[in-house]
């Protein structure tokens, strides 16, 4: 069945918006039943104040069937890793203070300290 574009009213500001097509289909393909009942900003309002009340944001939303996580991503781009992060010291070519980096210097480029690396002309 193809979906149409559908006007509804928000509960809470009573302002109308409207239930896109595209936005039907997400809900059917997640197995949602009921039509949203509030706007995108007054959704996020309500979030907002849920998240004060738990004392902070919800975790991240897994999509696609439960129990359908997977495995933790490895380490790399968009990946995440477990522990601590990596650094290592270095001497700034600027001002010669000692500075930690998030990365491994190569030795052929400078290296410059936060404060210095503001400071260069981009």
């Amino acid at each position: 069945m193809p979906f149409t574009d559908k006007p509804l009213k928000c509960k809470d500001c009573n302002e109308d918006f409207i239930f896109t097509s595209k936005q039907q289909e997400h809900h059917a393909k997640l197995g949602l039943r009921n039509e949203p009942k509030r706007c995108m900003i007054c959704r996020q309002v309500a979030r907002m104040r849920n998240d004060d009340r738990r004392g902070g944001p919800r975790p991240p939303r897994r999509f696609g069937p439960p129990g359908e996580g997977g495995p933790p991503r490895p380490a790399g781009p968009g990946g995440f890793r477990d522990g601590p992060r990596e650094v290592f010291m270095a001497q700034c070519a600027a001002c010669g203070k000692q500075t930690d980096l998030p990365f491994k210097p190569r030795g052929d480029r400078p290296v410059y300290c936060r404060d210095c690396f503001r400071r260069q002309p981009r």
